[in-house]
């Protein structure tokens, strides 16, 4: 179907701000056993895109982000790998090598991240070329500039292109609405409808190069957007809040609240993911709380 056919069978989902805020005071006052904390802790880890998106990234930087991705914590056993290692275009080969048989995903960003502010053909030029590279996944970003002058069916067009890329080489897409430059939370509602009207595998909230990036409002109005879509056409899509989530305790709130909403066949990383990188740690330091009863020191935990 085209993009004006879909965009005119829109239909607005005005949101209940009072109604989001009083369900995440809900489910931030809920307590959580000690073994349901591990299990929790450990699937949160299983869940991080560890990401660096740098101008002065090397391919050094990424090989050991690479390893700590594979290797959380040398002094560890049983922990789960990370999901993805999300790094520019430029970088997915060298992620890809140094990742090869441990079934780590890479990601790559594309469509001029993080502006957008690019005609499509550079767009689909810049995807290919990620794709060629070696990326497993795409994390595109919408045209905010477009959506916030209400041309929703150019931004729409967008997104199936990209994802008519991406489905061709089997290659998962993820879309940024960068929900800090949207206004409301009925824009967020807004973007994320438009959207999940292309069917990509996950709808994600921020590139996190600005100050608003993900925060559980957001992600909530997301997920319930997610939830109506999946309702309406059977069609799961996945969501990656990112930027801004840096302690285990946030990180247990988000799959209490992704439970609630969409049930447990999305905890897992194939329909949930964060995108963080200072959030591994926090993860690290509890569960090695948990397992020797007291704090490791950050020095004993790799920065890359």
């Amino acid at each position: 179907m085209e993009a004006t056919d879909l965009i005119a069978q829109y239909r607005e989902h005005p949101v209940d701000q009072m109604g989001v805020l009083d369900r995440i005071a809900r489910i931030r006052s809920r307590s959580i056993k000690k073994g349901s904390k591990v299990q929790g802790l450990k699937m949160a880890l299983n869940m991080i895109d560890l990401t660096t998106l740098e101008g002065a990234d090397t391919p050094n930087k990424v090989r050991n982000l690479c390893y700590k991705a594979m290797h959380p914590h040398d002094a560890a056993d049983g922990l789960p790998s990370v999901a993805a290692v999300c790094v520019y275009p430029s970088l997915a080969a060298v992620a890809k090598k140094a990742l090869e048989g441990s079934g780590v995903k890479v990601a790559a960003v594309a469509t001029y991240f993080p502006s957008g502010q690019t005609n499509l053909k550079v767009k689909l030029d810049e995807t290919n070329y990620a794709i060629s590279e070696g990326a497993d996944e795409i994390d595109m970003v919408i045209s905010r500039g477009k959506f916030l002058a209400g041309e929703y069916t150019y931004v729409l067009d967008e997104i199936m292109a990209v994802n008519a890329l991406c489905k061709e080489h089997s290659v998962r897409l993820k879309v940024i609405l960068e929900t800090g430059e949207l206004g409301s939370l009925d824009e967020v509602r807004k973007a994320s409808d438009i959207a999940l009207l292309a069917n990509p595998d996950f709808i994600k909230t921020s590139t996190g190069k600005i100050g608003q990036a993900a925060n559980m409002p957001v992600t909530l109005v997301m997920l319930q957007a997610i939830w109506d879509h999946y309702q309406r056409t059977g069609v799961q899509v996945g969501m990656k809040p990112a930027g801004g989530i840096s302690d285990a305790k946030t990180a247990l709130h988000y799959l209490r609240m992704v439970k609630e909403v969409l049930g447990e066949e999305w905890l897992s990383n194939e329909w949930f993911r964060f995108g963080a990188s200072r959030l591994a740690n926090d993860l690290l330091m509890q569960l090695m709380k948990q397992e020797t009863g007291a704090y490791q020191a950050a020095p004993y935990f790799s920065k890359d």
